[in-house]
């Protein structure tokens, strides 16, 4: 007979990003990703066989999906730029809790120069944030090397927000961010 889950996927994807976001991959102990998720290290090791690199893969992916779906696929989506911008600066602001969550790819990332499993779905990551973010530049009117350059700096903002914002306990720098987003890409609002 097999056993009753006793926690939800969702939640338990929920808490091991929560635990990621808070400590990054080298401070997620199995004894913590445990205690966290109210689950026994066996109960997780059932659940993901490859252990903590397995989670790590799951909550990756689980905010790919997220991105997705209220963040690349609105941004491509009806609507002006600016609408689209703002709303995908809304959904953010969500994502992250007004800047007081972290962001997972800054904290699964490993140092230049090591190696990390994670690496190519990070970048995979960052680079169609920049293209979406690019492409609505140009459909905004900016040419391609300016839209290019423009989204670079947007997402080197959203990153450097959420550093910031964590750094001083204060989400004034993310908010910031999300409120001059349309700027930064060159939409006016």
């Amino acid at each position: 007979m097999a056993r009753t889950q006793t926690i939800d996927d969702d939640v338990l994807i929920e808490r091991l990003s929560h635990t990621f976001r808070a400590v990054g991959y080298e401070g997620a102990s199995l004894a913590r990703l445990a205690e966290v998720t109210g689950l026994q290290k066996a109960s997780l090791y059932h659940r993901f066989p490859d252990g903590k690199r397995q989670m790590a893969e799951a909550v990756l992916l689980s905010a790919g999906d997220w991105f997705n779906e209220h963040v690349l696929g609105p941004l491509a989506g009806p609507g002006t730029p600016a609408q689209r911008v703002t709303a995908v600066g809304r959904a953010l602001d969500a994502f992250y809790d007004g800047g007081r969550k972290s962001c997972l790819l800054n904290l699964l990332s490993q140092p230049p120069g090591e190696h990390s499993p994670f690496a190519q779905p990070i970048r995979e990551m960052f680079s169609a944030l920049i293209d979406a973010f690019a492409a609505v530049a140009r459909e905004a009117g900016l040419g391609d090397q300016d839209a290019a350059d423009r989204a670079v700096r947007a997402v080197s903002l959203l990153q450097g927000s959420l550093v910031l914002a964590r750094g001083l306990d204060s989400a004034m720098p993310f908010r910031a961010f999300t409120a001059s987003l349309g700027r930064e890409l060159g939409i006016d609002q």
